[in-house]
C-alpha cells in the first residue's frame, strides 16, 4: 500500500429487508467501506439507488453452504435475517473464521456459541438493535455512573403513529417475529434471583409525553445481559396502545400461535406461520405509513454514597425526508455503530 492510501474494509450484510437495507446504505457513506448487500429477494436488492455504493448478491441465507460463499472474502459480516435464520447464520460466520454483528434475535441462546468464536479467534457482537443493544449499553454505562447498582428496567416498544383498529399496531420487522416475543418465556431478575414467567404479563399503564399512555408487559428481551450483568433486580418489558394484551392473548390461547404444524383436509400447516401470513397486510409498515419508538430506561443505585435513580428516554419518530421507518433508524444504526466500532478494533473478544 503506497503512503496515504487507506485500506477499504469490505462488508458483507446478510438481509436486505427493511433494517438491513438502512444498514447497507449507511455503511456504504463511510469511504473506507466497500459494502454488499446479500439477500434471496431480487426486488429487496432493486431497492438501492444507484448512487448508494452498494454491490447486491442474491443468495439462498437459509443455506449455509450460500452464507460461507458470500462472506469468504468479507473483513467483517453484519447480519439482518430474521430470527429463525439468525443462529445458523451466526454459526455458519463464526466457523468462517469472520467477525459479526448481528440483529437477528434468534430463539436460540447466541452465547452459547462462545466457545465456538473464541476457537475461531473472532469477535461477534450479537442483538446489537436497539433493545436489546441500545438498551445494553445503557446497562454498560450505569457501571461507570455508579458506585453500585441494584435496578435496571427497560420498557421499550415500536409503535405506528395512527391507531387503526382493530390491532391499533404496525410490525417494523418480520411479523413472525413479533408473534414469537408473544410466546418465548420472559426471563428476568428479581433480588438476585432468577425469574421466567410468560410473556404478556404483568401488565401495566405507563404514560409517555407526546404519546399518552401505553401498557407494558413481560417478554423476553434482557437476553445476554443475565449473563453478562450482575444487577440484583433486571426487568424488560414492551410498550404497545392498550388492548394489545387482550387480542395477542386471544390469538395465543386459541393455538393461532403455535408453530406445530396440524393436519387438514389440504395438507400440513403451522398455525404460527398461517397467523404471521395472515397479519402481515394489517401490520405490515407500507410506504409512507408512520411509526415511531419509544424506550425508556431507568437505573438504581447508589452513587458518591447516595441513593440515586437516572432515567433516559427515547422518542424517535419516521423520516419523511428519507422514508426510513423508526423501527428501521433506532435498530439498524445501533447496529451500524457498533459495526464501525468493531471495524476500528474498539471492541475485541
Amino acid at each position: 500500500m503506497a503512503d496515504g492510501e487507506t485500506m477499504t474494509m469490505h462488508i458483507v450484510v446478510l438481509g436486505a429487508g427493511r433494517v438491513g437495507h438502512l444498514i447497507a446504505l449507511d455503511l456504504a457513506q463511510d469511504p473506507g467501506f466497500a459494502v454488499t448487500a446479500v439477500d434471496a429477494a431480487a426486488d429487496s436488492l432493486d431497492r438501492f439507488p444507484p448512487a448508494a455504493r452498494v454491490s447486491s448478491l442474491i443468495a439462498d441465507l437459509s443455506d449455509p453452504g450460500a452464507i460461507r460463499g458470500v462472506v469468504g472474502d468479507a473483513d467483517l459480516v453484519v447480519g439482518a435475517l430474521p430470527g429463525f435464520l439468525g443462529y445458523q447464520a451466526i454459526q455458519t460466520v463464526i466457523a468462517a473464521g469472520r467477525n459479526m454483528v448481528d440483529i437477528s434475535f434468534c430463539p436460540e441462546d447466541p452465547l452459547s456459541l462462545d466457545g465456538l468464536a473464541r476457537a475461531q479467534g473472532v469477535t461477534v457482537a450479537v442483538d446489537c438493535g436497539v433493545a436489546p443493544g441500545c438498551s445494553n449499553m445503557f446497562a454498560g454505562r450505569s457501571a461507570a455512573l455508579f458506585d453500585e447498582v441494584v435496578r435496571f428496567t427497560c420498557l421499550v416498544g415500536g409503535l405506528p403513529v395512527v391507531r387503526t383498529w382493530p390491532w391499533e399496531y404496525r410490525a417494523g420487522f418480520s411479523p413472525v417475529d413479533v408473534l414469537e416475543e408473544y410466546t418465548r418465556p420472559a426471563r428476568f431478575r428479581l433480588d438476585g434471583k432468577a425469574v421466567s414467567r410468560p410473556a404478556l404479563t404483568d401488565p401495566e399503564l405507563i404514560e409517555f409525553d407526546g404519546i399518552g399512555t401505553l401498557e407494558a408487559f413481560n417478554t423476553d428481551g434482557l437476553r445476554t445481559l443475565l449473563a453478562t450483568q450482575s444487577i440484583p433486580t433486571m426487568v424488560e418489558k414492551t410498550l404497545r396502545y392498550p388492548g394489545h394484551i387482550d387480542r395477542i392473548k386471544l390469538l395465543r390461547d386459541t393455538g393461532f400461535l403455535d408453530a406445530q404444524t396440524i393436519a387438514l383436509p389440504g395438507g400440513a400447516v403451522s398455525p404460527l406461520e398461517m397467523t404471521s401470513a395472515l397479519l402481515f397486510p394489517a401490520w405490515h409498515l407500507g410506504p409512507g405509513v408512520e411509526d415511531l419508538t419509544v424506550m425508556r430506561i431507568e437505573i438504581e443505585g447508589r452513587r458518591q454514597g447516595q441513593p440515586c435513580t437516572m432515567r433516559w428516554d427515547l422518542l424517535d419518530r419516521y423520516d419523511r425526508a428519507t422514508g426510513a421507518t423508526s423501527m428501521a433508524r433506532t435498530t439498524g444504526y445501533t447496529c451500524a455503530a457498533v459495526a464501525r466500532a468493531l471495524a476500528a478494533g474498539l471492541i475485541s473478544g
